[in-house]
Order: structure tokens, then sequence, then C-alpha cells
């Protein structure tokens, strides 16, 4: 196994684990950008992933807590899937992306890390952004700064979002 220095991940090891949802703190924290939220309605957040599949992946996640999508008034449900479309539209504009992977992982079992609280991924890829690295090398490889994505999305956000 490859070991890479990845300095960056220092924040999340040595940082004070908060109890309870991770999802349901930021829903309720003014301290935006510190926490990497590009847009809040009275509905949803939608919010960078800190340790992303690659630059730009961010999740849409509901302020209502919980890990049943059947759970999920309609409503919120609508208004996700109407934020996904101008989310994708944000990455292929802002980012360049040729395409978009979307994407709930349900239950552990179903491959969530958070699982708690349901979130819709968004994660822009372009062509050539796997390749043996990943596959052979176990190591991911970004081309950009998680903070310069994150401000240069912030920065657009509520022309998306809004």
């Amino acid at each position: 196994m490859q070991r890479v220095y990845a300095p960056w991940r220092y924040d999340y090891v040595a940082k004070e684990q908060s109890n309870g949802c991770v999802f349901c703190h930021i829903s309720k924290s003014k301290d935006d950008e510190e926490l990497g939220v590009l847009y809040k309605d009275e509905y949803c957040f939608v919010v960078m992933n800190r340790y992303p599949y690659s630059p730009g992946h961010f999740m849409i996640i509901p302020h209502f807590h919980t890990n049943n999508l059947e759970d999920l008034d309609p409503l919120i449900w609508s208004h996700i899937s109407l934020l996904a479309q101008k989310g994708v539209i944000m990455l292929k504009n802002e980012l360049n992306a040729k395409g978009v992977n979307l994407g709930m992982n349900l239950g552990g079992v179903g491959g969530a890390g958070i699982e708690e609280h349901i979130h819709l991924h968004l994660v822009p890829r372009w062509y050539g952004d796997t390749n043996f690295i990943t596959t052979i090398g176990e190591t991911r490889v970004y081309s950009v700064d998680f903070e310069e994505i994150y401000k240069r999305l912030k920065k657009v956000s509520l022309n998306y979002f809004a």
C-alpha cells in the first residue's frame, strides 16, 4: 500500500469530534464558510464533501434528520431533485465537468459512510480523471486545492441554487 502525505486531513483526525449527527450540526450552524456550505434554504443545504472523490464533489442534504428515504416528505425529495439539476448545471458551467455521478448510499450495507442522515452526492467527472494510480496504486490525485474549489463555487452558488 502506497502512503501519500495528506496534510489537509490533519484537521479531520485532530479535531474534537462532535457528538450527534454531523449533518444536523452543519444544518444548524451559522458558520457556513468554515463548514464548506454552498447554499441553504428552508428544506435543504448544499455542502462540499471534505474528503471528495474528485474536486468539486458536494452533497445535497435535507435539514430533516432521517436515515430512511421512504420517511422523507415528497416535497423535500422533489426539492432535492431540483437542487441536483441546478448543481449539475453549476458543475458543468463552472468546473467544465464533462459528466456528473449522482448517488445515495442508503444504510451501512448500502455503502453509506454517514448512515444516520440521508444525503445525495454530486461528483463531477472529466475524461481521464481515473487511471492506473487509483486502480493499481490505491491513490487519488487532485489537481486543485479544496479551498480554491469551495471559494469558486460559493461565489456563484446563489446564481444556480436560489
